[in-house]
């Protein structure tokens, strides 16, 4: 499979479609049988928040890859949904919860998995511009990056927080 070209990616971005639906799918079912906890507890509304965001980002890396379209604009079009998701998510993480919020390692590793994430899309971005580097591999890591990101999130909204 070329790396530099969507030709024979096509199952995986419809895979990678369906999973982002039915995690974003989860997430909401998670907001709407725990939302008076969610809501009562600082910082789960920017975790709930994040975790639609990186469903969504998912889905739209996904869907923007079925898209026939040269190979140069899928390159742009990642470069900046990674740009637009990275910004969103440190910024998210900079926003202080008021009360007992997540701990300082926990938002350094939340900032962590969200800069390697977006680092993975970035680099699939400029790869596919300049045809070296490993192309839609990189894609692939960004986006299983996000798919574990959202069901962390949905793990946490779901269960974590009626312990």
């Amino acid at each position: 499979m070329d790396p530099y070209s969507t030709a024979g990616w096509k199952e995986f971005f419809v895979a990678g479609t369906g999973a982002a639906a039915a995690l974003t799918g989860l997430v909401f079912v998670a907001l709407s049988i725990n939302l008076a906890r969610i809501l009562a507890l600082p910082g789960l509304p920017a975790r709930a928040a994040g975790a639609l965001a990186v469903m969504t980002q998912a889905m739209i890396l996904c869907l923007l890859g079925l898209v026939p379209q040269p190979t140069d604009a899928l390159a742009v079009e990642i470069l900046v949904v990674a740009l637009i998701g990275g910004f969103a998510g440190l910024r998210t993480l900079s926003r202080k919860p008021s009360g007992d919020g997540p701990t300082p390692l926990q938002v350094l590793t939340q900032a962590v998995i969200v800069i390697v994430t977006a680092l993975s899309l970035l680099i699939a971005g400029a790869s596919l511009v300049f045809d070296a580097g490993g192309g839609l591999y990189w894609l692939v890591a960004g986006l299983l990056l996000l798919l574990l990101n959202g069901i962390v999130n949905a793990w946490v909204l779901l269960v974590e927080i009626q312990r």
